[in-house]
């Protein structure tokens, strides 16, 4: 059989995303659309005065947050003391709320400033929350470079939408 074959992972809600490109929609900001669409569609968790937290819609992990300032800024020495304050608390909350919520062993936090760092949106700083558990590097990502991620976007939404309610 054609090793390609053996590489096949369905995954159709990427394909709104495929589209951008070609559509040119990818070369707006990522962060500052997301501030202009419904929470729903964007799957916006908490907006706050100064930055927001979002669900990944293409995450390495389920569960995989983002903290972001409306403002556009690329660096984190370009934010003001009530931007970082803001996205500092929201980290903290959003660790808070993963732990409760989906009862991770570990929380990986991050940022990537710059191309050679890895940021995938280089422009508008971000940091990223993931809930990890141990054991979910499973056979898929060691035997076929492919991670299985065992929840849809929708209902991890829901779930995590629903704690952030409580607040």
């Amino acid at each position: 059989m054609n090793a390609l074959l053996n590489k096949v992972l369905w995954s159709p809600w990427r394909h709104e995303y495929i589209k951008s490109f070609s559509e040119g929609i990818i070369h707006e900001c990522l962060f500052c659309r997301l501030t202009q669409l419904s929470d729903d569609a964007a799957y916006v968790l908490y907006r706050g005065s100064r930055a927001y937290a979002v669900l990944n819609a293409y995450p390495y992990n389920c569960g995989h947050l983002m903290i972001a300032p409306y403002r556009h800024v690329a660096s984190v020495d370009e934010l003001d003391d009530e931007e970082l304050i803001e996205v500092a608390k929201l980290v903290k909350l959003c660790v808070s709320i993963l732990k409760k919520a989906l009862k991770p062993d570990g929380v990986n936090i991050g940022v990537n400033i710059g191309k050679a760092a890895g940021a995938g949106v280089e422009g508008h700083i971000h940091v990223h929350v993931v809930p990890r558990w141990i054991g979910d590097s499973n056979f898929m990502p060691v035997t076929s470079g492919y991670k299985s991620l065992p929840m849809a976007l929708v209902e991890m939404y829901e779930l995590l939408k629903e704690e952030f309610k409580k607040l």
